[in-house]
């Protein structure tokens, strides 16, 4: 019975305590994963807004080719070697290379 009582009593505040360790594990997963994949989507976004005709572009699925048209959601490009017009849709783009990029430099 003197076990019993002594389980019974438990130390008052643990709820407290308990708040206080999951503020700073919260604030470190914002930080080290939330805020990073958001600045990401930001810039991707941005890239896709910034498409135009002559860029070359590599699709998610690694298709390569140049920005022949582009419409709302899709883009149109020019595949080499035949030189085959396929439609794509813009959120399939994972880089985008634009003609001055292409250029190499020397010195």
């Amino acid at each position: 019975m003197q076990a019993l009582l002594i389980l019974q009593q438990a130390p008052g505040g643990g709820g407290l305590s308990l708040l206080i360790m999951f503020v700073p594990m919260i604030a470190i997963f914002y930080f080290l994963l939330i805020l990073p994949q958001q600045r990401r989507q930001k810039k991707w976004q941005a890239m896709l807004d910034q498409l135009k005709t002559g860029d070359k572009v590599t699709t998610s699925g690694g298709l390569r080719g140049t920005v022949i048209a582009l419409k709302d959601d899709a883009i149109h490009l020019r595949v080499p070697p035949d030189n085959l017009r396929v439609e794509v849709t813009k959120a399939s783009v994972s880089i985008v290379t634009t003609p001055e990029e292409e250029t190499p430099k020397t010195k």
